[in-house]
Parts: C-alpha cells; sequence; structure tokens
C-alpha cells in the first residue's frame, strides 16, 4: 500500500515532521511518501492562504495518480480542496480535521479543538458542522500560536498547547482533545501523557483511516458529486491544469 502525504504548504520542516509522525503509526507494510507542492504559501492561517495552497495541493494528487498511489492525506486541519482533490483521485482522499473529528467521536463524548491562530476557528467550526461534528464539539480554542512558531527550536508553544488543552478540559467539559494542525503532531504523544485523556493528531487519524479504506478496497465513488471534473481548457497561469479526456477503465 502507497500512501501520499500532502503538506499544503511549502515550508519543508515541517513536512519531514509530519511523514516522520505518519510513518511512526503507519503498517510496516504501508509506504508512506510525505511532500510539499512546489508553489503555495509557507504557512496556512487564513482562507486566502488556504485558496493559494490549493492549485499545489492538486498539482502533487494529479502526479500522485501517474505514480499509482492508492490514497492520499491532506496534511493540513483546514482540510483545503478536499472535495477538488476526491475528484482528481481514484482512490480515497482523507483530510485531518475530518479523520481527527470522527475518530475522537468515537472514544468521548465530547472534544475541543484546540489551534493555533484565533483567526482560524471559524473554519475549524465550519468544518464540525459541515462533518457532522458540531454536537461532538464543545469548543474550538486558540493558543495565538503563528504555525511557522512550532517550528522554532526552543519555542515555548508547546506549553502554550498544553496549557489551552488543560483549559478545555477544566472549562470546557471536553473529554478529549483535537490537535488543530498538522504542525502539532509530533506533540500528541507528550500531550496525552501530560493530561489523561484521549489526544488526536489528523495526521497519524488520517494515516489510519486511509489504510482501513485502501484495504477494504473503498474508494471515492465517481458517480455524481465526486465524478472525475469534465474535460476543460484552463487559461493564463492556470494552463497547466487543463483537463484532456479520458477512457473509462
Amino acid at each position: 500500500m502507497r500512501i501520499k502525504i500532502i503538506n499544503p504548504n511549502t515550508t519543508a520542516s515541517m513536512t519531514a515532521k509530519i511523514g516522520a509522525c505518519a510513518r511512526s503509526v503507519a503498517a510496516v507494510s504501508t509506504e508512506v511518501v510525505a511532500v510539499s507542492p512546489g508553489m503555495g504559501p509557507v504557512s496556512i492561517e487564513s482562507h486566502y492562504d488556504e485558496a493559494l495552497a490549493v492549485p499545489g495541493l492538486l498539482q502533487e494528487i494529479a502526479t500522485g495518480e501517474l505514480q499509482g498511489f492508492d490514497g492520499y492525506l491532506i496534511a493540513c486541519f483546514g482540510d483545503p480542496g478536499l472535495k477538488a482533490a476526491r475528484e482528481l483521485a481514484r482512490g480515497p482522499v482523507v483530510g485531518c480535521a475530518e479523520a481527527a473529528m470522527h475518530l475522537a467521536s468515537l472514544v468521548a463524548g465530547r472534544f475541543s479543538v484546540v489551534t493555533t491562530l484565533g483567526r482560524t476557528m471559524g473554519q475549524a467550526w465550519h468544518l464540525a458542522e459541515a462533518y457532522g461534528m458540531k454536537r461532538f464539539c464543545a469548543n474550538v480554542r486558540a493558543c495565538e500560536l503563528a504555525v511557522l512558531e512550532l517550528e522554532e527550536p526552543g519555542s515555548r508553544g508547546r506549553l502554550r498547547i498544553v496549557d489551552e488543552c488543560r483549559c478545555a478540559l477544566d472549562e470546557d467539559g471536553a473529554e478529549a482533545i483535537v490537535l488543530g494542525c498538522a504542525g502539532m503532531a509530533d506533540l500528541c504523544d507528550h500531550i496525552a501523557d501530560a493530561l489523561g485523556v484521549p489526544v488526536v493528531d489528523g495526521v497519524a487519524a488520517g494515516v489510519k483511516l486511509l489504510e482501513s479504506l485502501v484495504g477494504l478496497r473503498l474508494a471515492t465513488s465517481k458517480r455524481g458529486e465526486l465524478a472525475r471534473p469534465l474535460p476543460k481548457a484552463m487559461t493564463g497561469g492556470l494552463a497547466d491544469f487543463s483537463l484532456p479526456a479520458v477512457e473509462a477503465d
């Protein structure tokens, strides 16, 4: 089984960390390849960033299809471009937030999402509602921590995240924590040990869900909404994204 993990931002150190965390939970027989697009924002902290990350993400999906990957994980808690990626891919595509929220709902009655900047809280609530998870989501909390601070050696970001998670348990009535940034993937075990509750990281959750979907031969349906995009020419800077007609399998 070959899984491609796409960090939609272009920060190589974060991609390497995400890949290492993914491999630590993957089955021995699963090949995990972690990549960043060749274009896009260095971090994703706004709707603008998300929109500009999607073309590079879709290029990586298209390349992965040529390389024969069995499934894909979008390693960003905003799940940017998820449905578009599903249209392009033959196999399953899973988003970090989608995976983390669903698994958290299986081990706790209520969870809180702990994310980076306050400006991203609205997107987390939107995804909870879109995924049918809002009834399980006690709260969305922010550490007011820039994503790239997580990459700085000696940063006090880890302490701030643990403190915010502890507040979620004490003030929200949360029974589990969902980490609201793929860049927090390496903190999952540390926080779980410190707090004594389930802590769900979307990278690990996404890898295990992908392994299950691929193992069960459950690919994205190509009937209806998620069928392959219609053949269409693109112009200007998007010319490389034009889709030719393809023959049916």
